[in-house]
């Protein structure tokens, strides 16, 4: 008897434990999520961006161009607790999510010594940042001549 009863307690222990471990998180909550690392950015808050970031997450431009690994570390390259002399700049102009595969897209443009457009690959694990990863274009002209005539925005 003990032996079932004490199975049946690893059994739901187990289950708490595995969906606890598997949070998904919705469209809304990606889009709040990249919201949150852009009004980090640009209010400065090296923590309010680096939070919504697991805490062995990946954050990369390859190969390795650009390449933390840990929240702290990424907290560090955001600007740490003394920020940085210039502000950062971002702006999302597209973001797309895959809610079964937990996997999503933003297109942006981020500005801070230069001015890039971009997009990011991003893989959300137990509602958090697990893996970023980077393309971006280095151009000084505004989102709108730049993307021309294959613009679109689903982030006004």
């Amino acid at each position: 008897m003990k032996r079932i009863f004490s199975l049946i307690l690893l059994l739901v222990f187990g289950c708490c434990c595995q969906n606890k471990n598997n949070e998904q998180i919705n469209s809304e909550q990606f889009t709040a999520i990249l919201k949150q690392v852009s009004e980090g950015w640009n209010d400065g808050n090296a923590k309010k961006a680096a939070e919504v970031f697991a805490i062995d997450a990946v954050y990369e431009e390859p190969p390795k161009k650009q390449y933390y690994k840990g929240q702290a570390a990424i907290f560090e390259f955001f600007g740490g607790t003394e920020g940085f002399d210039r502000p950062m700049r971002m702006a999302w102009h597209n973001v797309a999510f895959n809610e079964e595969a937990q996997v999503g897209f933003g297109e942006y443009t981020f500005a801070m010594n230069k001015q890039y457009h971009g997009i990011v690959a991003i893989k959300i694990n137990n509602g958090k940042i697990a893996l970023w990863r980077e393309y971006q274009y280095e151009s000084s002209m505004d989102w709108e001549i730049f993307s021309d005539e294959s613009r679109f925005d689903t982030m006004r």
